[in-house]
């Protein structure tokens, strides 16, 4: 569905998630474990997301690379003599790329009911580093982190709860389903917004909405508007209530692209 956040918000989110990434994966060391990645180094969570961001400026210049050309994006920067700087350097070209797209850009979306091109992917590259910058900090404590640990605000991270729940959770491919119809609100306590998600056997249905009460739910997840993006992201140890919400962290695994 549109955010609510401009492009220059969401340039910003990425920018300060760059940063995060770069000081955590460095003070976590190449080699360390990434306990929100099982089976990842730092390096692999590099070279992952530094190849995301070539492919996607890429794409806002109007390219389409082929698997190989992604493959090598990846592959140089487990190659980087300074894997940091690397990253570095594919975020500010992402960027560059961003601010320098026009409100018309004609660029591939994946999401459904996605905001115009230029806007979602600066706020997809927005939430796939924050997400990723916080894997580095999992990596620099060796555990999940709080939400009081994390640089995000409630706003930016509702922001990425809505992209979560209106444009990944809806599409055909998401395996989060019910038997029988169910309703599943999500509320944070520090922002605005709040979201009700119609389950059952078909894809989820998810609604936007502002200010009044929620109805009676089947399920709720409340609480900081962090600590659900954290949850719902899968990058907490939090355990869900009966229900979809316990199946969470094994049914929403969400891809790249």
């Amino acid at each position: 569905m549109p955010t609510q956040l401009t492009t220059a918000q969401h340039l910003a989110g990425l920018r300060e998630a760059a940063s995060a990434f770069t000081t955590y994966a460095d003070r976590a060391g190449v080699d360390a474990p990434v306990p929100t990645c099982p089976e990842w180094t730092v390096l692999d969570l590099v070279a992952h997301q530094g190849m995301v961001h070539r492919w996607a400026a890429a794409l806002v210049r109007g390219r389409h690379p082929d698997d190989d050309e992604v493959t090598g994006f990846e592959a140089a920067g487990r190659a980087a003599a300074d894997p940091t700087g690397w990253l570095a350097e594919g975020v500010a070209d992402l960027a560059s790329a961003l601010e320098a797209a026009p409100e018309t850009l004609d660029a591939p979306v994946f999401l459904l009911d996605a905001p115009r091109p230029a806007a979602f992917w600066a706020r997809r590259q927005c939430h796939e580093t924050s997400v990723h910058a916080v894997d580095a900090l999992a990596a620099a404590l060796g555990r999940p982190p709080r939400a009081d640990e994390v640089w995000l605000d409630p706003e930016l991270a509702g922001d990425g709860i809505d992209e979560l729940l209106g444009g990944f959770l809806t599409r055909p491919r998401s395996r989060l389903r019910c038997e029988e119809d169910a309703l599943l609100v999500v509320r944070p306590d520090d922002v605005t917004d709040w979201w009700s998600v119609e389950l059952g056997p078909r894809p989820a249905r998810t609604t936007r909405h502002g200010g009044a009460e929620p109805p009676e739910a089947d399920w709720e997840l409340t609480g900081g508007a962090v600590e659900l993006y954290l949850r719902l992201w899968n990058r907490t140890d939090a355990a869900g209530s009966e229900g979809p919400a316990d199946q969470w962290r094994h049914l929403t695994a969400v891809r790249w692209s």
